[in-house]
């Protein structure tokens, strides 16, 4: 298994309306970044991620997992673009800031501290585990 963050901003998609999908889940569609595109693409099912509220926030809210493998996004007809689906698996007792995984220097080389803008992007298993026991998830 494999591991990732997935950033969304509350306004465009909340953790609340992921939620809200429940096992159907959601495309995580509207990516035009060709490394977070190639990142989706490498995922298959059964992997998990965080989902991470940008801009405001800024703080992992929630576990998913992937449940489609990367297909053609739905929101355009260009060939380039691809999407998984996504569904919930749960909320964290206790929200992992931006600040926190900053200050914690055994995810000082995570890809969320060190570049930011990337929409989805990898966790290694080391970093999962820490944000895990940071977010009081066992």
């Amino acid at each position: 298994m494999a591991y990732w963050l997935f950033k969304s901003e509350v306004s465009t998609w909340s953790w609340d309306q992921q939620l809200a999908k429940g096992d159907d889940g959601e495309e995580w569609d509207g990516v035009r970044n060709y490394q977070a595109r190639n990142f989706m693409r490498e995922m298959k099912v059964g992997d998990r991620g965080f989902f991470y509220h940008s801009q405001k926030e800024k703080e992992i809210v929630g576990i998913v997992e992937v449940i489609v493998e990367a297909h053609q996004d739905s929101t355009t007809d260009d060939e380039r673009w691809e999407c998984v689906d996504i569904k919930a698996i749960q909320s964290v007792p206790k929200p992992v800031t931006l600040s926190d995984i900053k200050a914690n220097p055994k995810l000082e080389d995570m890809v969320l501290v060190n570049n930011s803008r990337l929409s989805v992007q990898p966790v290694t298993a080391a970093e999962w585990k820490e944000v895990c026991k940071m977010a009081g998830v066992k």
